[in-house]
């Protein structure tokens, strides 16, 4: 019997590039995104973090390779994307995750520097890993583009004034990336993450998470890594090519409550 729908929910033999995959979320969306079928590069600051995850999802039958990669320096993001595209043939997937956790004050010492850290690492790699993705993402015909924000970029928490201006840019720039590349049919969409169980809040007290959990998450708990990759997928399909600009949170209804 043939099938009634058209529009195809498989990225096998796609091939992706993740920042910031050595753990956490980043890792998550690597081994999801290989688990369908993709051909995955896990890029990290952390070498030797990036390759045991390669080598995990080379181990349950997946095709990865790992780079070392400093989203701060542009000329590594240039190496990086081109070795990539040569070792699998092309780019189809780019997915922007690598961050930091950063938090200052206006009037803190060092603020300036923490500001500056904050925008190369959080918002300027991302345009730059873009540029450099740029040619290769036009030949793929379906290239798409998923930029992680955060909900600081919804809204913003007392004392984390840079990282809450980096991640409101990258909600600024996947809209102005969608309008200026769909010419091009490649789609540029955002994950806002909100409370998940990663590195960056394993230093949270327990009984602090779940306090905060109780008063502000509907859901009552914190994500874990791979709702938020399942997410991910969702804007790499075939099938999601008609979603672009478009600002998904990603956090047990926590932009939503009112109390």
């Amino acid at each position: 019997m043939a099938r009634l729908s058209q529009l195809s929910r498989s990225i096998e033999g796609k091939t992706a590039l993740v920042t910031g995959a050595a753990s956490g979320m980043g890792r998550a969306t690597a081994e999801l995104l290989a688990d369908e079928g993709a051909r995955v590069a896990v890029t990290d600051i952390d070498g030797s973090g990036a390759e045991a995850v390669a080598a995990g999802i080379r181990e349950a039958g997946g095709d990865a390779a790992a780079w070392a990669l400093d989203v701060s320096d542009p000329a590594a993001i240039e190496a990086v994307v081109g070795e990539h595209a040569e070792r699998f043939g092309g780019l189809d997937v780019l997915v922007n995750n690598a961050g930091i956790s950063i938090g200052a004050t206006i009037e803190s010492d060092g603020y300036e520097q923490s500001w500056q850290r904050a925008l190369d690492v959080l918002l300027t790699a991302q345009a730059r890993l873009v540029r450099c993705a740029l040619p290769h993402l036009k030949r793929s015909g379906e290239g798409r583009i998923i930029n992680i924000s955060s909900t600081e970029g919804l809204g913003a928490t007392r004392g984390t004034g840079p990282y809450t201006v980096a991640k409101h840019g990258v909600v600024g720039l996947t809209r102005a990336l969608a309008m200026e590349l769909a010419e091009y049919g490649i789609t540029v969409n955002c994950v806002c993450p909100g409370p998940i169980l990663t590195g960056m809040t394993s230093s949270i007290p327990e009984a602090a998470r779940e306090k905060f959990a109780r008063r502000r998450v509907p859901l009552r708990r914190y994500g874990i890594p791979e709702e938020v990759a399942h997410m991910t997928l969702n804007l790499a399909l075939p099938a999601s090519s008609f979603v672009t600009g478009t600002v998904i949170p990603v956090d047990g209804g926590l932009t939503i409550q009112n109390t």
